[in-house]
């Protein structure tokens, strides 16, 4: 659009993947969701939102110089922490192992969404890979994104893991929020599994997430990780 320049980009689509519990596949499913979209002429940028445990780019197989624990700290500009990858998406990455990352306070959570709306004149679409839960850390950057698609697998730990994070982002004013399967063996469980969250949801929250999809169980995808080659 037409506008002055300092006028934020209102093209840019943020969305943050996000799930109740580890080991759901939420990395997996964002890293590959954003190399598809790169694929197809988007210009994407995918933040690695787990800020003190960095493995997307394990996934990619890179090994970045820099991260976002200076941006945090305000030592660097975000424009320095952005990675360009052989996969056609810019990342940034997060740091790994560094505690203070864990739990950052308001001003440097702020801070950070201040720099990476910096970045929305070069991007068409912005994933966050949230941490799993619902820490602050988690809701803050899921807040911040227009939509949130919440990862679950048909276990029923995951799946009531991910009806609590559906409710609390809703008590925090979430919109647009949506459900994705992974790891499932038929459509009809994965199906199964996003009707039981919608019912609970509607009869408790007066609400619907909407269900965008499934990724059915596949050998490939830990091989792939094992190789550090994203699927």
């Amino acid at each position: 659009g037409s506008g002055t320049p300092e006028a934020p980009s209102p093209s840019v689509r943020t969305i943050a993947v996000t799930s109740g519990k580890g080991g759901v596949g939420k990395s997996v499913v964002v890293t590959n969701l954003a190399i598809a979209c790169a694929r197809r002429g988007r210009r994407v940028l995918l933040v690695d939102g787990d800020l003190s445990l960095a493995n997307v780019d394990l996934i990619m197989g890179l090994v970045p110089q820099r991260n976002l624990a200076p941006v945090v700290a305000g030592r660097i500009g975000i424009e320095e922490a952005v990675v360009r990858t052989p996969l056609g998406v810019q990342l940034l990455p997060a740091s790994s192992g560094v505690e203070e990352m864990a739990d950052l306070d308001d001003f440097r959570r702020e801070r950070l969404l201040r720099e990476l709306s910096r970045l929305e004149s070069s991007c068409d679409l912005i994933l966050v890979d949230t941490p799993p839960g619902i820490g602050a850390q988690a809701l803050h950057l899921a807040t911040a994104a227009e939509t949130v698609l919440i990862v679950t697998t048909p276990e029923p730990t995951a799946f009531s893991d991910a009806y609590a994070t559906l409710k609390v982002l809703r008590r925090k004013g979430c919109e647009d929020l949506s459900l994705v399967v992974n790891r499932t063996s038929s459509t009809q469980e994965a199906r199964a599994t996003a009707r039981r969250i919608q019912a609970v949801a509607r009869r408790f929250l007066e609400y619907q997430p909407e269900y965008v999809g499934h990724v059915p169980e596949d050998p490939t995808v830990p091989a792939s990780a094992m190789r550090q080659e994203p699927l």
